[in-house]
């Protein structure tokens, strides 16, 4: 189980770089009011998938640490819902698509940094995290 926590803690990384490289991708094409073209939906595409590739292994690594004996500590499942909804988040644009058929920088940039911010807010959530010495409960 150590190997599926590095990839994990690993993936993160990379979920960071695609995240900040879509926003600044997507704030320069909103400035300069180009069209969303594929690779914008390619990167934004690539960008959730790794969110949920990096929510199926958490969730995978919580259910098999909790079974294993770990229990399900409170900061565990806060960090784990915390994460689900960032998934959601990131796809949002492509439920946008579904509604009315288009994707724009505005929609895309703002579901990368919803869904970055709430990756922050999940792992200060983790022990040692800065939101546990605000809120200790």
């Amino acid at each position: 189980m150590a190997i599926l926590l590095n990839i994990h803690s690993f993936l993160r990384w990379l979920i960071l770089i695609a995240g900040m490289a879509a926003m600044i991708l997507y704030f320069i094409g909103l400035l300069r009011k180009s069209r969303f073209g594929r690779m914008d939906r390619g990167l934004l595409s690539g960008y959730s998938g790794l969110v949920d590739l990096q929510v199926l292994l958490g969730t995978i690594f919580f259910f098999w640490n909790s079974y294993v004996g770990g229990g399900f500590p409170r900061f565990h499942l806060e960090h784990m819902i915390i994460m689900f909804l960032a998934a959601i988040v990131a796809h949002f644009p492509v439920m946008r698509k579904k509604a009315d058929g288009r994707v724009n920088y505005v929609n895309g940039l703002m579901a990368v940094l919803g869904s970055l911010l709430l990756i922050v807010l999940g792992v200060s959530l983790l022990p040692g995290g800065p939101i546990r010495w605000v809120f200790p409960w």
